[in-house]
């Protein structure tokens, strides 16, 4: 028997969206002073080189001890497959297995180059699927052209329904408002009838289209019914760099999307690596950025803001045994919150961590005292 303390009981945490190859790697060999998109991917470069089976297994297993300690049980990481020993696919298709019994864990493979414009990058891709990955992914507007991405796209989807694979697309991720992949991703799954398994990451570029286009693209996005994440503590950081003022967030149409009916959630992206130095794998964290870019902050939004980090995210990993129903695995957090608003205001740590019935994961509460006329505890409680 676990007293809950009158605590906030909601399903576990759902990460969609993180690079756990590239996790706990900031500042190695040197850090990323500019703090910019590109020369994050010379830092990169620079690790990469030094990447071997263990030190993939051991950072990853890292940072996934950290999203077991804030409450996550499911996990989407994309693993760079641009390596022709794909050392760290191999690496994390072990960590699967080894964490399973806390955390399920899909891993995408990511061609972080390219499809077409990385020497066998195609081979490399089923090769990464042959192996084990449970998603395709692909990174159309970092093709050498836009001929080539839309091509890498028809070989994505080709490739999903020839292994029955998940599709999960790096998507405009750029301040380029002509870059419109997505109406390829979506146009496709529609065709397919894949829209529930195929995910759009990122769609950073949709910030900046105009009003016109973007009404006629939402009917697509809306028909084809594919489900998209936002990175709102990256996006926020990486995008607007080539803007002068006044600088673009740089955040996909979020607000629009729910209020559209499209499935939509939150990833934190990237953790204490060349990309985004800070982040402690903490989901309340990015729900908390997205909630102030994204202008979600009426109370309702905000009370119901726990979704765009749970049930939206379970949708978009395609979970079939996610939630607290009769039959489902008894997987669930308390948090010690009255309710949703209460939880992100406070940044509440996730009290119990609880799987398969058992408590994985428990954070006892910080308590703070004023020294004032007489001890008095602050709650942070009105």
């Amino acid at each position: 028997m676990l007293d809950a303390e009158g605590g906030l009981a909601i399903p576990p945490f759902v990460e969609p969206h993180i690079h756990l190859d590239t996790t706990q790697t900031a500042g190695e060999p040197s850090w990323n002073q500019s703090g910019t998109l590109f020369e994050g991917i010379e830092r990169w470069a620079e690790r990469k080189a030094m990447l071997t089976h263990e030190d993939v297994k051991a950072r990853a297993m890292q940072t996934l001890k950290w999203q077991m300690a804030n409450g996550i049980q499911y996990v989407r990481t994309h693993v760079d497959v641009s390596d022709p020993t794909l050392t760290a696919l191999k690496a994390m298709l072990e960590v699967k297995q080894e964490v399973a019994p806390w955390v399920d864990l899909q891993i995408v493979a990511f061609p972080q180059e390219g499809i077409l414009s990385y020497p066998n990058g195609e081979a490399l891709l089923e090769e990464a699927v042959r192996l084990g990955a449970d998603v395709i992914g692909a990174i159309p507007h970092f093709e050498f052209t836009r001929e080539y991405g839309v091509e890498s796209l028809h070989k994505t989807f080709a490739l999903a329904q020839k292994y029955d694979r998940l599709i999960d697309v790096h998507c405009d991720e750029i301040d380029d408002e002509q870059s419109r992949f997505v109406e390829t991703v979506a146009a496709l799954a529609h065709r397919d009838g894949m829209g529930a398994r195929v995910t759009a990451s990122h769609t950073t570029a949709m910030h900046s289209y105009n009003g016109a286009y973007a009404s006629r693209l939402f009917r697509l996005l809306k028909m084809s019914g594919i489900n998209f994440v936002a990175n709102p503590l990256v996006n926020i950081h990486l995008q607007g760099r080539f803007d002068t003022y006044p600088k673009r967030r740089g955040v996909t149409r979020v607000k629009e999307m729910l209020e559209a009916g499209i499935n939509v959630c939150f990833g934190h992206d990237d953790v204490f690596d060349p990309w985004y130095p800070l982040g402690t794998a903490n989901m309340l964290q990015v729900l908390h950025m997205g909630l102030h870019v994204c202008q979600l902050m009426g109370y309702g939004q905000i009370n119901d803001g726990l979704n765009l980090i749970t049930t939206h995210s379970a949708k978009t990993l395609h979970l079939q045994d996610y939630g607290l129903s009769v039959g489902h695995a008894a997987n669930l957090v308390i948090l010690p919150a009255e309710n949703g608003f209460d939880a992100v205001r406070r940044q509440t740590p996730a009290r119990y961590s609880i799987r398969h019935g058992r408590v994985i994961a428990e954070t006892v509460p910080s308590q703070t005292t004023l020294h004032l006329t007489q001890p008095e505890a602050v709650t942070f409680k009105r």
